[in-house]
């Protein structure tokens, strides 16, 4: 459509089921590249993406004429086939429901990717539950305990 202009970022975060710790630091590497192709064969623009071994963090310029349900969806269970095709767990993985999805404006984007950038660093000294719970409070989202991710504060690492 004509004069038609967009410019939209969200933040997207979602967990492993369980809070499971199935992501291996042998190949995180080649599932962000996988979902990077995900999120840019929809047309969306890929600018930071972290995997723990229990969660992702994907930052995108985000294309309007998708849904951020459909994104999401297509997200987790194409990277989920491809994790089970390529067998890199040895456990059933599947991705939590839920998921998390926040705006943030173009003054924004370089802070949000080099915190994506530095989840390594940032969960030796935070976990991932007061993590989420904080992003939930700084964009002022209401939410209910019972329909957060489930925690578990005995997860490990890849130490």
């Amino acid at each position: 459509m004509a004069n038609t202009y967009t410019q939209c970022y969200f933040h997207l975060v979602f967990s492993v089921k369980n809070r499971n710790a199935l992501i291996r630091k042998e190949w995180k590497n080649e599932l962000e590249k996988y979902i990077t192709g995900i999120v840019q064969n929809h047309h969306h623009k890929m600018l930071a993406i972290a995997t723990m071994p229990d969660h992702i963090h994907i930052f995108s310029g985000y294309n309007v004429n998708q849904l951020v349900p459909d994104l999401v969806e297509e997200i987790k269970t194409s990277s989920n086939a491809f994790i089970k095709r390529k067998g890199f767990s040895k456990f059933k993985f599947e991705w939590q429901k839920g998921y998390g999805a926040f705006t943030h404006s173009h003054s924004q984007i370089d802070n949000v990717v080099k915190y994506i950038l530095s989840q390594e660093e940032h969960h030796k000294k935070r976990p991932f539950r007061e993590e989420y719970l904080e992003i939930l409070a700084k964009n002022e989202v209401q939410f209910k305990d019972e329909y957060v991710f489930e925690f578990f504060n005995d997860i490990k690492g890849w130490d």
